[in-house]
């Protein structure tokens, strides 16, 4: 049990049953009236978000979540299998789990999955990766207005929009955290 005090970015909370991962929270004292704790929840398993207030100081029942860091392995075909860079042990991981973040895997990439009672809650990738372009149409002498864009697929098949001088066989920096936005060129 924790106080709406104590939530922080990332904290689960188990609200009748379902889990819940913080996004954001304000606490917020108004002039007038009792202060409150304005947050922004998303469900772990649907990612679906809601916005839900609490009084300050309320308690709220938070769930046990494992962070561990896992390294992929390969996609089976059905299932993402991971391995537990501390034992050893595999992990399957439904492509509905990883979400946006399947199309920025590469074999050997290390992850962190976070779990409660043994089930994959949900995959934190890096901030960023780096990837190589795999195809993209070639660029346009003369055609280099400020902010076009044009889609390229990436090693693992992600299809993202990169700026117009980005040539196929470039290697690239990917956000992952907003579904995958063109970073910058990786030199070397």
């Amino acid at each position: 049990m924790a106080t709406t005090n104590d939530l922080k970015n990332g904290m689960v909370l188990n609200l009748e049953g379902q889990l819940w991962q913080v996004v954001e929270f304000q606490h917020v004292k108004p002039g007038k009236g009792p202060a409150f704790v304005r947050t922004k929840l998303k469900h772990v398993e649907s990612g679906k978000n809601v916005d839900k207030t609490f009084n300050a100081g309320t308690k709220v029942e938070t769930a046990t979540v494992d962070r561990r860091s896992f390294q992929y392995l390969y996609n089976d075909g059905t299932n993402f299998v991971f391995m537990d860079t501390q034992d050893y042990d595999q992990v399957e991981v439904e492509p509905a789990i990883l979400g946006d973040a399947a199309g920025f895997l590469l074999e050997n990439q290390d992850v962190i999955l976070a779990t409660n009672e043994g089930r994959v809650l949900f995959v934190e990738m890096p901030a960023s990766v780096e990837l190589l372009v795999s195809y993209t149409e070639p660029g346009v002498v003369g055609d280099s207005a400020t902010g076009r864009t044009k889609p390229a697929t990436l090693e693992t098949g992600a299809e993202i929009q990169v700026p117009l001088f980005i040539e196929q066989g470039e290697k690239i920096k990917v956000d992952t955290r907003d579904g995958g936005s063109y970073l910058s060129r990786v030199k070397g």
